[in-house]
């Protein structure tokens, strides 16, 4: 499912039109990644969490080359389901 097909399915779901279940969908996505960029975690009950991890400065190798190199430490968005998902996928 990609954008437009969530905005189609939030329209259909609700009484809301495709222009209005487009800028919901935008507003929810606008929402939770502020929070992010915040580095607060969204948690949304039944679905799962939002958060930002750490991923520390590592070591890798140049595919082309063979040379070491230094990979930077990064802030990475991550998800975890939340049990009801699970369940409904499984």
């Amino acid at each position: 499912m990609n954008k437009a097909e969530l905005i189609q399915a939030v329209a259909d779901a609700t009484d809301l039109n495709k222009a209005e279940a487009g800028r919901a969908v935008d507003a929810v996505i606008d929402a939770i990644t502020a929070a992010l960029k915040k580095e607060d975690t969204v948690s949304l009950v039944g679905f799962g969490t939002f958060a930002v991890k750490s991923r520390a400065e590592r070591q890798g190798r140049n595919p082309q080359t063979g040379d070491t190199i230094t990979i930077q430490a990064a802030k990475i968005p991550s998800f975890k389901p939340g049990k009801a998902l699970k369940d409904a996928v499984s």
